[in-house]
């Protein structure tokens, strides 16, 4: 599997390594992924994802996942995670309309 974040698309960046004699030497920074289930409140179920922990703090930032996923561009999402966000504004227009 990709190391690359789910929600914010961050992954592997490659540098050097630069030693005292100024050699150099390539390296790979790779980001601090996380496999962790995030619970949406409108789908009343819990979201398994590969996130950067850097997206994990800007989920809490914006309320939760449901609230981040409605706040981001379909074009920076992910096709499943598209479909999530489909899922989501379905549910909260049919519970609006009922309520």
């Amino acid at each position: 599997m990709a190391r690359r974040c789910g929600l914010t698309g961050k992954g592997v960046l490659t540098g050097n390594n630069v030693s005292h004699a100024h050699n150099k030497t390539r390296r790979r920074f790779l980001p601090n992924l996380q496999e962790t289930s995030v619970p949406s409140e409108t789908l009343g179920e819990m979201v398994r994802l590969k996130l950067s922990t850097r997206a994990i703090k800007t989920i809490d930032h914006k309320g939760g996942f449901d609230a981040f996923l409605l706040d981001t561009r379909d074009a920076d999402l992910s096709p499943r995670l598209r479909r999530l966000k489909k899922r989501i504004v379905a549910l909260q227009a049919s519970s609006a309309s009922a309520g």
